[in-house]
């Protein structure tokens, strides 16, 4: 619990919303046989926990919820593992400032 005037992350985050873009997500992760290090890596570095790793190895990515701040993107789009684009507009994340 937070002490008075002050608010813990999560309570500010859930003040913010995703609208999902059915169908198209702005962000892929390529096939692959086993992740690099770098796409492993976003398994614990994505702030909004969007990376998860399956049972079977594999990196998967649910978009939905995702914070656009591009960690993904500079961690593993030079190796063409993650294609990544901002999402159309009126799509994504709606930032509730306050």
């Amino acid at each position: 619990m937070s002490k008075p005037g002050e608010a813990r992350v999560e309570e500010k985050l859930y003040q913010n919303r995703y609208v999902v873009d059915g169908g198209r997500s702005h962000i892929r992760v390529a096939a692959h046989d086993k992740p690099s290090a770098n796409l492993l890596a976003m398994t614990t570095l994505c702030p909004a926990g969007c990376y998860t790793l399956t049972e079977a190895g594999q990196v998967e990515v649910a978009p939905d919820g995702c914070f656009e701040c591009g960690a993904c993107r500079v961690m593993c789009e030079p190796g063409g593992e993650v294609e990544w684009n901002y999402p159309r507009g009126g799509y994504g994340v709606l930032f509730k400032f306050g």
